[in-house]
């Protein structure tokens, strides 16, 4: 760990404001206003002098709510990956290369975004930078008052889009501030840094690895008159840049899509409640579009005024660095239709994946327990990179000093809590072990798991059953993939009801932990066959050998009996016949997000692999986001799915789980 030299710094405005509390369990109701401090694009600046270049120089940065970092004029990195002020990450990063002996430049661009959503901490009150540069083993330049900082005034506020997730922007090429990283830039107006005397962050390195960035050429270009199209071939996520020639105060529109209208216009107002159309004033002679934000799109459309040229444009796209380590089965990569499959999925979690496992990268951009558990066990098995794994175990237990049973959406000032999500937590810390073997890890987690089974079991366990919560729960969603579950669901609000979906997962979360258990040579955590037995009695239709949706109703659906499948909880051999008919009859494509998954990993654990292939197969799920024109995974199996489908939504890739050449009876064993 890293024990800062410098300060952290900010401007006139911040530096005398106390944090805000924006952490609140969802049942205690509480407005928070974001009206002031919003959007602020915070500028620093140091010169400073080197006798020689370095041997070797790294650099110790981290901002709130976030930065960009130059060095003598060239882009070196951006972060941190979100996370609470308490253990908030700072980066480390080899700047040696960037380092010239004589005159050298730091400028760092921050933003406090200022907004209550689910991508940051912010609306907080907390600005500021810190930072410590070291070269060859001594502290060269540290943040303090010697740092000029200015406010940047290119970047106006024009709207928001997603829920309240980033704002819309007209970016101003003749602001003062416009160049602020070059060496040449003239600072003597700025004033100098204020050291924020009020900033509680608790520091800690950042364990995952910093984001790439690659430039991507169109693959059409049309111009006529002053309108220009660009297709990038598929959608990315990241930022645009574009090079125009024209005159000071010129206006520039853009406008991005996901895909095309009908009459092959751009859809520029997505389906994901983003309407992606921005402004750009342009200086005299060049300028260079500088977006700060990034955007999840495929299209673009420029309208330029007359006499003006545009001269370049390639998408910025940004990832977290991804090496595919394994291949499909050599059984599945014979059929086309699952290698076109694979290729989607595989190309969703290459470009989808950002500092944290989002579930969407336009509409919320957060960092949701419930699909990333999913979802970062894809890009584990897929890269052979567990850090995206760890990184949702670390930060999930970390939202517990909100509630004992997490949060929905991690590091985010965005306050909402799910059951299910909670309970999905313990499968992923098991699969985790069975593919790393790291027993310490295990160690480390287990008792945390254990307190959050016992807030269950304190707060809403009657009669080995959990009866009702305060929490939503979800089961499956959208709710018209629910097929007519016969209970009362309102994502904003409790459950009250006796229902088998989220005691199948309390149960198999139970069962979970029993097992870490014994590997860990404990006791058990519990007795577990009280549990069942009354699972069983409330919710098992003896007659008709299937589960009942609660114990108030006859209804039988598809998503009652797709949880106690997955958990093993089959009372008898008829049972599992009878859900597999019915999962043959209604195919996967009846299910969504967050049946799926338990329903194909339940063909494992229950020895029907070999009906895998014909649940992917199902020309109304991947292969209907195919047909679509996916490049990658939508939210659902279509465009229509839902009232706000993504068109870039990372939890459907987990298709590749199911297509690696990877053990997956390994991964998820059979846990009774």
């Amino acid at each position: 760990m890293h024990n800062f030299t410098g300060k952290w710094i900010t401007d006139e405005e911040f530096c005398n404001l106390s944090p805000r509390n924006v952490f609140f369990q969802v049942k205690d109701v509480v407005e928070l206003s974001c009206k002031e401090h919003r959007n602020c694009h915070i500028l620093f600046r140091k010169e400073f002098y080197m006798d020689e270049k370095p041997g070797k120089a790294k650099i110790y940065i981290t901002a709130d709510d976030y930065y960009k970092l130059y060095i003598n004029g060239s882009f070196v990195s951006q972060g941190p990956a979100p996370s609470y002020h308490f253990r908030y990450n700072y980066n480390v990063i080899d700047v040696t290369d960037y380092l010239v002996s004589g005159k050298n430049i730091i400028a760092v661009h921050t933003l406090y975004q200022g907004l209550i959503n689910r991508v940051w901490q912010s609306g907080d009150n907390r600005h500021g930078l810190i930072m410590d540069l070291e070269a060859d083993g001594k502290n060269v330049v540290c943040s303090d008052e010697s740092f000029k900082t200015a406010r940047h005034s290119g970047y106006k506020e024009t709207g928001t889009v997603g829920y309240d997730t980033q704002f819309l922007e007209e970016y101003d090429s003749t602001a003062l501030e416009v160049g602020f990283e070059q060496a040449t830039f003239d600072d003597k107006d700025w004033k100098y840094a204020k050291i924020n005397m009020q900033a509680d962050h608790t520091l800690v390195e950042q364990t995952s690895k910093m984001l790439k960035f690659e430039h991507i050429k169109p693959i059409i270009s049309c111009e006529q008159g002053n309108y220009w199209f660009f297709d990038f071939g598929a959608i990315y996520v990241g930022y645009l840049y574009v090079k125009v020639k024209g005159n000071k105060q010129d206006v520039v529109i853009i406008r991005c899509a996901q895909e095309l209208n009908e009459d092959g216009s751009i859809r520029y107002k997505l389906r994901a409640n983003c309407n992606y159309e921005e402004t750009w004033i342009l200086d005299n002679g060049k300028s260079e579009l500088d977006w700060f934000d990034y955007k999840a799109f495929r299209y673009a459309e420029i309208v330029i005024p007359d006499k003006c040229e545009i001269l370049d444009v390639y998408f910025v796209a940004r990832h977290y660095p991804f090496e595919l380590k394994v291949r499909m089965k050599p059984e599945f990569a014979q059929n086309e239709k699952l290698r076109k499959i694979w290729e989607l999925c595989v190309n969703s979690q290459r470009y989808g994946v950002q500092e944290v496992i989002q579930d969407c990268m336009e509409r919320e951009k957060g960092f949701y327990l419930g699909d990333g558990c999913y979802t970062s066990l894809t890009h584990m098995l897929l890269s052979g990179d567990d850090t995206m794994v760890r990184k949702l175990i670390d930060d999930a237990f970390a939202s517990t000093f909100i509630t004992d049973t997490m949060m929905v959406c991690l590091n985010g000032s965005y306050m909402q809590e799910m059951a299910e999500f909670s309970l999905m937590l313990t499968d992923l810390i098991l699969w985790h072990y069975r593919l790393t073997k790291d027993i310490e890890y295990l160690k480390k987690n287990y008792p945390k798991i254990i307190n959050v089974l016992e807030a269950f079991r304190r707060d809403y366990e009657e009669n080995c059953l959990i009866r009702h919560t305060d929490m939503a729960c979800l089961v499956e969603w959208p709710p018209n993939f629910r097929d007519g579950y016969d209970v009362e669901l309102d994502p904003g609000k409790g459950c009250y009801e006796t229902h088998v979906s989220i005691n199948a997962y309390y149960i198999g979360s139970i069962k979970s932990a029993n097992e870490m258990a014994r590997i860990l040579n404990k006791e058990a955590y519990r007795d577990i066959k009280p549990c069942v037995e009354q699972f069983y009695e409330e919710f098992y239709n003896k007659e008709l050998h299937l589960f009942k949706d609660s114990n108030i109703s006859e209804h039988i659906s598809i998503v009652g009996n797709v949880f106690p499948f997955a958990f093993g909880l089959c009372p008898d051999e008829e049972y599992k016949e009878n859900f597999v008919q019915m999962l043959k009859k209604r195919k996967i494509s009846s299910l969504s997000l967050f049946c799926t998954f338990p329903a194909l990993k339940g063909l494992i654990v229950n020895g029907w692999e070999e009906l895998i292939e014909e649940m992917l197969l199902d020309e109304d799920a991947w292969l209907r986001t195919i047909r679509e024109g996916g490049t990658t995974t939508f939210e659902g199996w279509g465009k229509d799915s839902k009232w706000n489908t993504s068109l870039f939504h990372l939890t459907m890739s987990y298709a590749a789980v199911f297509l690696a050449d990877v053990d997956l009876e390994k991964c998820f064993g059979i846990e009774m």
